[in-house]
């Protein structure tokens, strides 16, 4: 693998974020069209894919006790160093909810496109694993925290909340249904799979386009220090831990570079709506998310690449 080509695969995957940015802001074909994108994908494009590539995965024991301590054990690690940055610099508990949304979360929608067109229909499957694990993870710690830090007055309420809004997640129970047919061996069904692959064909070009309408150029206004710090988190700390966590596993290459794909990509751009909503600093959470999505298109290839020599 050398930088070339693996631009030339990932371009693709950029250019339909740009693409999906220019058509939001010049009204094309409107607002409400994008708005119901959103819909359209969470609650069945991208859960059609999720199960789809969940319920016909080769699962074996090994490989996700290993992929949950890799998966897992980074993301933990960067999401403290996320918040004790933000502490360390001094930060209200406003913008250190979002320094931390910053530097440990990730968009999974963007990793698992690059997975796919890199690696096929095996880094398809491998990606899905990963957000199967990911997604439960980071709910369950990024959520309380934020409560925490932004809403003292709901912390009773934080264990109830956060269970309502997994219970309810299309993403986590498409993959729970997913899970469930392949412990039980019941296969392909016609019609259900030949449905939902269709359905998880159309999902990923619709997605980044959404990515791309979502992002917000026109409040990128935030202390070049938080910035770096969460860019730190985000393509430092994160892909570092993960690979080290890999190796020390025994993770095959195409196994380590799928994870490091999950943990090297940008910040969620859902991020933003979460610090809107919970009281956090969305005007940096903004700028963190379109900052980081830009330097992406590089920092993702030439991590890659660092880490293939490894092998």
């Amino acid at each position: 693998m050398t930088l070339m080509p693996v631009l030339i695969s990932t371009a693709p995957i950029f250019f339909l974020i740009v693409l999906g940015y220019i058509l939001r802001r010049n009204g094309i074909p409107n607002v409400e069209f994008w708005n119901m994108n959103d819909k359209l994908v969470y609650w069945v494009l991208m859960p059609a894919l999720l199960f789809h590539k969940t319920s016909t995965i080769e699962l074996s024991p090994g490989l996700v006790g290993s992929y949950s301590v890799v998966i897992i054990g980074g993301f933990l690690v960067t999401l403290v160093f996320g918040l004790g940055s933000a502490k360390l610099v001094g930060l209200p508990s406003g913008s250190a909810s979002s320094m931390m949304q910053g530097a440990s979360r990730h968009n999974a929608f963007i990793a698992l496109s690059i997975a796919g067109s890199l690696f096929g229909a095996t880094g398809l499957s491998l990606g899905a694993l990963a957000m199967a694990l990911l997604i439960p993870a980071t709910n369950l710690a990024v959520v309380p925290l934020m409560v925490v830090l932004n809403q003292g007055d709901g912390k009773g309420r934080i264990l109830p909340m956060v269970l309502r809004d997994l219970g309810r997640n299309p993403l986590i129970v498409s993959v729970l249904a997913g899970v469930a047919f392949n412990i039980f061996g019941v296969g392909e069904v016609p019609v259900l799979h030949d449905s939902a692959g269709l359905l998880g064909n159309a999902a990923l070009p619709i997605v980044l386009m959404c990515v791309g309408a979502n992002l917000r150029l026109d409040v990128m206004r935030a202390s070049v220090i938080l910035l770096a710090l969460s860019i730190a988190g985000k393509f430092i700390v994160f892909p570092l831990i993960t690979v080290v966590l890999a190796m020390l596993l025994g993770l095959t290459e195409l196994e380590t570079l799928v994870a490091l794909i999950f943990s090297a990509s940008p910040t969620a751009s859902s991020s933003y709506t979460l610090a809107r909503q919970m009281g956090g600093d969305a005007p940096l959470m903004a700028a963190i998310t379109t900052i980081q999505t830009a330097l992406a298109f590089l920092t993702l290839p030439l991590s890659l690449l660092v880490v293939e020599q490894l092998f």
